[in-house]
Parts: C-alpha cells; sequence; structure tokens
C-alpha cells in the first residue's frame, strides 16, 4: 500500500511583509524614474544628444519594468493558490522579469543601431543642459538604487528592476562623462562613443538575468542543490531502498520545491522515514515544501511502468 505524504509550510506573515515592502519601494521607484525620464527625454531631443537619449530610452525601460514588476507583485498578493490555479500567480514575478529582459536586449541594440548611424556625422551637442540633466537622472537612479537593493536579494522581479537601475545608473555616468569632453574639447564623437557604450553595457547583464529566469521557467534544478548527492543521502536513510521521480525547482524566487518517491524495505517504519526525509531537505538543502510519497516495492513497479 502506498502512502501519499505533503510537507511543507510557509510564513505567510513574513511573506505579506516582504511583499508589501517589495510595493511600496517599487512604487517609490516607478514615481521618481518617470518624472526624470520625461527630463531626460525633452533635453535629450532638444540638445540632440544621443548619449542622453540612449539614456532616457534605458530609463524607459526601468520605468516599464518597474510598473510590471509593480504589477507582478500584486497579481501575486491578490491572487493565491485556487483550484484551477494550484500555484496561484506566483510566476508573474517571472514572466515579468523575462520582459525586462527582451527589453534591455531591445534598448541595448537600438542604442547601438543609433550610435554607428551617428558615427560619421556626430551633430554638434551643447554640453551644459546634457550635463544638468544627466546629472538629475543620476541622482534619482542612486535613489531607486538604494530603495530596491536589499529587495533584490529576496526576489527575482525586483532584481530585474534593481539591475536595470544599475545599468542606468552607469549609463547616466557615461553621460555626466561625455557632457563633460563636449563643454571641455568641442570633441563631437564623445556622445555616439558613450552612446554605443552603454548598449554594450548593458547586454551582459541583460544575459544574466535571462538565464537566471529561463532556468525557472524550465523547471531546471536551482542553483547549488546537487540533485544526484541529494538522492544518495535520500537512498542512505534507514528502510529506503530507492529514490525514484525525484524533482526540484524553483517556483518563484526563494519558493524551492521537491518531489520523490520513496521505495522502503517491508519492515520500515514509513512514518520515520518521511520525518527523516524532510529533515534532510529541511536542514541540509533549505526545501520546506516537499511532496513525499512512501511506498512498499509492490507500488514501485507501477512508477517503472510509466514513460516519464
Amino acid at each position: 500500500m502506498a502512502h501519499g505524504h505533503g510537507h511543507g509550510h510557509v510564513d505567510v506573515s513574513a511573506a505579506a511583509s516582504a511583499s508589501s515592502r517589495h510595493l511600496r519601494r517599487l512604487a517609490a521607484a516607478l514615481a521618481i524614474g518617470g518624472v526624470f525620464m520625461v527630463l531626460e527625454f525633452v533635453v535629450g531631443f532638444a540638445t540632440s544628444s544621443l548619449a542622453l537619449i540612449s539614456d532616457a530610452a534605458h530609463m524607459f525601460t526601468d520605468v516599464l519594468g518597474l510598473g510590471m514588476a509593480l504589477l507582478a507583485v500584486v497579481l501575486a498578493r491578490r491572487s493565491g493558490p485556487t483550484y484551477t490555479r494550484t500555484f496561484g500567480l506566483y510566476r508573474a514575478e517571472v514572466l515579468a522579469a523575462l520582459a525586462n529582459v527582451v527589453l534591455l536586449f531591445g534598448v541595448a541594440g537600438y542604442v547601438v543601431f543609433e550610435a554607428v548611424q551617428r558615427i560619421g556625422d556626430p551633430p554638434a551637442v551643447p554640453g551644459l543642459p546634457v550635463l544638468l540633466a544627466a546629472t538629475a537622472g543620476l541622482l534619482a537612479n542612486l535613489v531607486a538604487f538604494f530603495l530596491l537593493r536589499s529587495g533584490a536579494k529576496e526576489s527575482l522581479n525586483v532584481r530585474g528592476a534593481y539591475l536595470e537601475v544599475l545599468a542606468d545608473m552607469v549609463g547616466s555616468i557615461g553621460v555626466l562623462v561625455s557632457a563633460a569632453v563636449t563643454m571641455l574639447t568641442g570633441w563631437r564623437y564623445a556622445d555616439p562613443l558613450v552612446g554605443v557604450a552603454i548598449g554594450l553595457w548593458v547586454l551582459p547583464r541583460a544575459a544574466s538575468l535571462a538565464a537566471r529566469t529561463l532556468r525557472i521557467l524550465f523547471q531546471h534544478a536551482p542553483r547549488g542543490i546537487d540533485v544526484a548527492k541529494l538522492s544518495g543521502e535520500l537512498t542512505a536513510l534507514d528502510g529506503v531502498e530507492d529514490v525514484h521521480d525525484l524533482h526540484v525547482w524553483t517556483l518563484t524566487s526563494g519558493m524551492e520545491v521537491a518531489s520523490a518517491h520513496l521505495t522502503v524495505a517491508p519492515d520500515a517504519d514509513t512514518t520515520v522515514v518521511l520525518s527523516e526525509a524532510q529533515d534532510l531537505l529541511a536542514a541540509g538543502y533549505s526545501i520546506e515544501h516537499a511532496t513525499l510519497q512512501v511506498e512498499p516495492r509492490e507500488s514501485a513497479r507501477r512508477c517503472e511502468e510509466l514513460s516519464w
């Protein structure tokens, strides 16, 4: 006779507190970014500064990304598990992070393309207005950076927005440099070259976020968890003869889950086996939510007949 056992708990109050904190900080960062994005666009087009326009376009992805991140947090809070959505909308934040990646790649490509188009005949760019707008943008990014820094360690969604703000902060510094060079030397190539540098600087960070996001969507094992080692440790428990159908994946940021079938000896105490397996997962791998089926050899044979 097979025994199906589920185990897991979520600290609801802690999760709700973290969610509220992320919500407030994302909203504040969104408001700040929106105001200074408009400022940079206005000054950028008025002065024909590609560096400032590219920084404003990147800030636009910040604003759009922050808006999606904010929406994802709201959806995750208000739409918990139901009988039709058994995992709720927790992965809304992962999809938002993936959308941010697409935006980052798009903006980087646009900036590089425009810079190459202008490199042959760069327009004259007045340095002072660009310098002042870039300074204001840098200050806005610094505020958003500190608002999101702690949340980036807890949420992939917030981390996506945080990386965009970080990249835009570096971009603002680049614009400051180009404006200073233009003011001091009159060298017209400073602006398009900085535009290219901003675009290229964004790409590896977007690729890194894409890799983490796709890893979750494809339900790969979390980084740092050796599933083969975990299988061996479960098999080594007293009374366990075999471990199969072992799956470990990430539902969303900070929510690792696992499921497995444990074949036990006829004289094994299934309650003890289950308890020891749960303790192993929680203490050794920080997996608090695991669904474990403890089954005798006869029931295990059915698993062998399954095609996947």
